[in-house]
This record gives structure tokens, sequence and C-alpha cells, in this order.
């Protein structure tokens, strides 16, 4: 595992100021690994504010922006895996591509996204 993505429900475990979230990104954090947060689970979480804890969660987090290529390799994803949540496709592709482990409240979608593929996961 090089780093970690994270899914919609580890930024609403963040938000509800959830301490096993909260312990997790701390340790991240120490070890010089920057949590990525893939565009499209941001657009899930956020609200327009104030939302205090979420956005102390992003101050330590890279925004993964959704560009053309990662969209292609997303809908091969779909079509190999047969899931059409397109936030929880993206999560599952970037996490394969970079060795990321996933922070997930959602777990079933991502295995499922991963079509076999060996990916780390941390419930929350």
């Amino acid at each position: 595992m090089s780093g970690l993505t994270y899914d919609t429900g580890a930024l609403i475990a963040a938000e509800a100021n959830d301490r096993l979230l909260w312990s997790l990104h701390s340790a991240a954090l120490t070890h010089g690994i920057v949590p990525t947060v893939p565009a499209g689970v941001l657009g899930e979480v956020w609200r327009g504010g104030p939302q205090h804890n979420l956005s102390r969660a992003l101050k330590g987090c890279r925004i993964e922006p959704l560009v053309e290529s990662r969209a292609r390799a997303i809908g091969v994803l779909a079509a190999s895996s047969g899931l059409d949540d397109t936030v929880d496709l993206a999560v599952t592709e970037g996490a394969l591509r970079r060795g990321d482990a996933v922070v997930t409240s959602n777990r079933s979608d991502i295995e499922l996204a991963a079509g076999g593929q060996r990916i780390v996961i941390h419930d929350v």
C-alpha cells in the first residue's frame, strides 16, 4: 500500500468526528501520506458549509480531478464490474492505479468495482 483514498463514507465520518477516521487520518499525515479524495466524492458530501470537521480533514488531502483519461478508465472498470456508481468506480480506479487502501463505509461496492483485483479496505 502506498497511500489512502477516501470514499464518501470516510468524509462523512470526518464530519461526524468519528474517532477511528481521525486516528487513521492523523497516522497517515504523520507518516507523510496525503490521502486522495476523488472530486466526485467531494461533490457527494460538500453542502456549502459550515462543515468544520470536513474542511479540517480536506486541508490534509489531495483532491483528484476527473479528467478524460480517468473517465475512460472508469468506464472500462464499469463495463468489467457491472457497477454503475461512477463515484465508487472512480474511488476504486484511482486506488488500484496508485496501490492505495480505500477508507469507506461501502465495502461491497468497492470490492465489486475492483472485480477481483486485490484492494485493501478500511471500514469506517
